[in-house]
């Protein structure tokens, strides 16, 4: 999400620096650059001449055309008024992801058309809910358009292990709801989730459906779910429903096949709903908050390491972690070892979606994508060393030609690939020993010269040793 817009503003923002002094004519032609990359992205009109302007506002001052680092304070500008654009800064103290705070059972209503990921979402956020705040949630589908829309529904509940509504035949969407929440309140339930029909179009039939059950459940939240990729109209959507119905805040999906992002810098600005929660890929686990400023951040090229650090946290198995950090200090690094190291990675997501998180990985787009990292390349090499013996993922010096031949073979790959893997856990190990050599004071004094091979040279020709 945000690539296009994300490469445009950093060729911008390089062409300051390198300028050093500026003046107002400088500040001018990059706004203009700013401007013309916002409207490729896909940005609603009246929000980009809202954004450049308060951008201009400020850009456009002594203190910063005089300051030490004015490009930098520009950048900060443009920084501060991204935020803002996507509902963060000074007037927005809300509380981000969905707001619980209400008494038990809290209904949740999901709106959104048919095909934005309505139901998927559903079931995503009752995982959430289970895991990450243990709560005790209902799920109920009020869908008695499309076919098998109940039945989806109640396999993704027991997907995720929670509860799903029993679905009696020839109800209507008023008497689930009413169903679900009697329910919710005898059997002592935090959250009921209850996922309205989609349409494929917005109309009247759907508004006062969900005009209906919205007045009959009252709930403390109503989510739109929109898809990320319809871009603009992701927007005109997110508007007809507040106007019609009214939501609390937006869900938007599939972002992680939208380069462009305009429709979530366009969305709080028009609709005046904030984003609550960001779904990538048909993960159920594959849901995150959204954070205007680690948005931001990882727009302008500054990353995202909190964010890399939360979801590390919630996927990485930590006495694993340790135990494997205790045998890496005592050089006892094996492929088996390596494998769990991939297994760990691809639990975080797309390699693509990590490195995007990394301050400064925007400038290394080209390299990294030429080097085909992807989650596809860490499955390869977990079945290379799926298809090798407890004794070669031991003692991996033992598998020459024959035993190559025979490891391509069961997993599918070519013997390249397994020398390829082989060469990298041997410079891996190499690295792990020199650590366990230098230790803490040698590292320290030596830095990342003191791991890289004799005769590699560090940025700038600077010798290691």
């Amino acid at each position: 999400m945000f690539e296009a817009l994300s490469s445009k503003l950093n060729g911008v923002f390089d062409r300051l620096r390198r300028r050093g002094a500026l003046s107002e004519a400088d500040v001018q032609e990059a706004l203009r650059e700013v401007r013309v990359a916002l409207l490729e992205a896909d940005v609603a009109l009246p929000v980009v001449k809202d954004l450049t302007a308060r951008v201009r506002e400020r850009a456009v001052g002594a203190e910063v055309l005089k300051s030490v680092s004015p490009a930098q304070q520009v950048i900060k500008i443009v920084n501060d008024a991204l935020v803002e654009a996507l509902g963060g800064g000074e007037a927005d103290t809300g509380a981000r992801g969905i707001d619980l705070n209400a008494p038990s059972p809290v209904p949740v209503l999901m709106v959104g058309l048919q095909g934005s990921g309505k139901t998927t979402t559903s079931g995503k956020i009752a995982l959430r809910l289970k895991n990450r705040d243990k709560k005790k949630v209902l799920l109920a589908s009020l869908d008695v358009h499309r076919p098998a829309a109940q039945l989806q529904l109640e396999t993704l509940a027991k997907q995720v292990g929670v509860t799903s509504l029993p679905i009696v035949p020839g109800q209507t969407p008023l008497q689930i709801a009413e169903r679900a929440m009697d329910l919710g309140r005898r059997e002592l339930f935090d959250v009921v989730i209850l996922d309205t029909a989609g349409r494929l179009a917005i109309d009247e039939a759907l508004m006062a459906e969900v005009a209906e059950v919205k007045a009959a459940t009252r709930p403390h939240e109503t989510l739109l779910v929109v898809d990320a990729m319809t871009g603009q109209d992701a927007v005109n959507t997110a508007r007809a429903f507040q106007e019609k119905v009214g939501v609390s805040g937006i869900v938007m999906t599939r972002i992680d096949g939208d380069a462009r992002g305009g429709a979530a810098l366009s969305m709080r600005a028009v609709t005046g709903a904030p984003i609550k929660l960001l779904g990538a890929g048909e993960k159920l686990d594959a849901l995150e908050d959204f954070h205007p400023d680690r948005i931001a951040g990882r727009i302008l090229g500054m990353g995202d390491i909190v964010s890399l650090v939360e979801r590390a946290a919630e996927t990485i198995d930590r006495d694993e972690a340790e135990k494997m950090a205790a045998r890496m200090q005592k050089g006892q690094f094996s492929l088996e070892d390596y494998a769990n190291q991939l297994k760990q990675i691809g639990k975080m997501g797309s390699l693509s979606g990590i490195l995007g998180m990394l301050p400064g990985i925007g400038k290394m787009k080209q390299q990294i994508e030429g080097a085909n990292l992807d989650n596809a390349m860490l499955k390869r090499q977990a079945a290379i060393i799926g298809s090798m013996t407890p004794k070669e993922r031991r003692a991996p010096d033992i598998i020459k030609a024959s035993r190559k031949k025979r490891i391509a073979a069961g997993s599918g790959t070519t013997v390249q690939e397994v020398n390829k893997l082989l060469k990298n856990f041997d410079d891996m190990s190499a690295m792990m020993k020199r650590m366990n050599k230098l230790g803490q004071k040698g590292l320290m004094r030596g830095g990342l010269g003191a791991l890289l091979p004799k005769g590699m040279n560090l940025p700038g020709g600077r010798k290691p040793f």
